[in-house]
C-alpha cells in the first residue's frame, strides 16, 4: 500500500485506470491494481480498445470463434469489448458492493460514428448496457449537442452513463442539466433514483496542449507565462460550477428522492508536456466526490512521487478565473479552443474506431477457417 495513492483516496478522490485489454484481466494484474495500488473503476474508450486488440494474441480464439460463425466485423467488435467490460465488471464487483455503487464501475463507450445522432445514441446504450449485463457498468456518451438529449433519455431509462469529451463550462453545465432532466425523468417513470449513478469526464491536458501551442506561437514573455496554467483552471472553475448545481433547489428535490450526485471525473490527466510535472492534473485536481481517470504511468508516477497535500482545488476560482481571462486577453479564444477540442475528440475517437474496425477485419480473415 502506498502513501500518496491512499491519501488521494482519503481527500475523497476515487482513482479509475483509464485503459483495459484482456491481457490486465486474465494476467490478475487488474486486480492487483485494485489490491494495491487503490483503484475502484475503469474507463475505456475506442482507443483503448483498438491498441489491445491489436497487440498480442490474447483475443485469437475468440477471433477464431468469430470468424468461424461468419459474424460482421461490427458484431465481433461488441462481443470482444462486452466480453472484457463484463470480465472487468465482475472482478471490481466487490468494490461496487462495498461503496453502494458509487465506484466499482467499468465505463464502455456508445460507437463514436454516433456523436451527432440522438436517437441512435439512446438505442445504442440501450444495447450495451443488456449485453454488457451487469450493474456496474457505465455507457459512455460523448457531450455533443446531440448527446446531451440522448443522456437525458438514457438516464431517464433508469442506465447509469459516464459523460465524456467535455471541454468547456458552458457544456459541462449543460451536461449537468441534462443529467439532471433525466433524473426527473426517471422519477416520473417511478424507477429507483438510488441505483442510477452518472460521472461527467471533462478532460484536462489537451485543454494545454491546444493552448500553449497558440501560446508559444504568439512568443512573448507575457504570453509564456501562461503556459500550462488553463487546463487546471479549466478544471477547478468546472468544479465551482459542479458545486453550485449540486447546491441548488432543483437538486435537492431529487436528493430527497434518493438521487446520486453526477461526480466531476478528470480525464485525459497524462502530462504531454515534459515541462511539467507529469503528477500535475492529478496533484492540482484533489477535491472531495471525484474520479481521476489515470494512465498507468501516470498512476505509477503518483505512486513514486506524487505530493497529496490536501484539498488543492478550494479557494483556487479567483485565480482559476483570472488565469482564462489573461489567455483570452492575449487573444486566444476560450470558445474556439474548446470547439476545437470537442471536434477533434470525437474525430480521433471516430478514427480509432475505423482503426478497430480494419485491424478486426483483418484478423476475422486470418483466423477464418478454409471452407470445406
Amino acid at each position: 500500500m502506498t502513501d500518496a495513492l491512499k491519501r488521494l483516496s482519503e481527500e475523497g478522490v476515487a482513482i479509475w485506470l483509464d485503459d483495459l485489454s484482456r491481457k490486465r484481466i486474465t494476467s490478475g494484474n487488474l486486480a492487483e491494481l485494485l489490491d494495491q495500488q487503490h483503484v475502484v473503476g475503469v474507463t475505456t474508450n475506442p482507443t483503448i480498445f483498438q491498441k489491445a486488440i491489436s497487440e498480442g494474441d490474447g483475443y485469437d480464439q475468440q477471433l477464431s470463434d468469430l470468424a468461424a460463425r461468419k459474424v460482421t466485423v461490427e458484431e465481433a467488435i461488441r462481443m470482444i469489448t462486452t466480453a472484457d467490460v463484463r470480465d472487468a465488471a465482475d472482478i471490481l464487483r466487490p468494490v461496487f458492493d462495498a461503496t453502494g455503487g458509487q465506484d466499482g464501475r467499468v465505463s464502455i463507450e456508445v460507437d463514436p460514428r454516433l456523436a451527432h445522432n440522438t436517437k441512435a445514441t439512446v438505442a445504442e446504450a440501450r444495447q450495451l448496457a443488456w449485453l454488457v449485463d451487469r450493474p456496474n457498468t457505465l455507457i459512455k456518451i460523448p457531450a455533443t449537442k446531440a448527446g446531451l438529449p440522448a443522456i437525458t433519455e438514457t438516464i431517464g431509462n433508469g442506465i447509469s452513463v459516464n459523460v465524456t469529451l467535455i471541454f468547456s463550462l458552458e457544456r459541462y453545465r449543460e451536461v449537468m442539466d441534462a443529467y439532471l432532466s433525466g433524473l426527473e425523468k426517471a422519477k416520473a417513470k417511478g424507477l429507483d433514483l438510488s441505483k442510477i449513478h452518472s460521472v461527467a469526464s471533462f478532460f484536462v491536458s489537451r485543454v494545454d496542449t491546444e493552448i500553449d501551442k497558440r501560446i508559444d506561437a504568439l512568443g512573448t514573455d507575457e504570453a509564456k507565462a501562461l503556459r500550462g496554467k488553463a487546463a487546471v483552471a479549466n478544471a477547478r472553475l468546472a468544479y465551482q460550477a459542479y458545486e453550485e448545481v449540486f447546491a441548488g433547489d432543483r437538486w435537492d428535490a431529487l436528493e430527497r428522492e434518493g438521487a446520486n450526485k453526477q461526480r466531476p471525473l478528470w480525464a485525459s490527466t497524462g502530462v504531454k508536456d515534459k515541462a511539467y510535472s507529469d503528477t500535475m492534473y492529478v496533484t492540482e485536481l484533489v477535491a472531495p466526490n471525484t474520479v481521476n481517470t489515470m494512465p498507468e504511468a501516470t498512476l505509477y508516477a503518483t505512486e513514486d512521487h506524487g505530493e497529496i497535500t490536501g484539498n488543492t482545488i478550494a479557494g483556487t476560482y479567483e485565480q482559476a478565473r483570472a488565469d482564462l481571462d489573461a489567455v483570452e486577453q492575449l487573444g486566444i479564444k476560450y470558445d474556439d479552443v474548446v470547439q476545437l477540442l470537442e471536434d477533434e475528440g470525437v474525430e480521433k475517437f471516430e478514427a480509432s474506431w475505423t482503426d478497430l474496425l480494419k485491424s478486426t477485419e483483418a484478423e476475422l480473415q486470418r483466423l477464418a477457417p478454409s471452407e470445406g
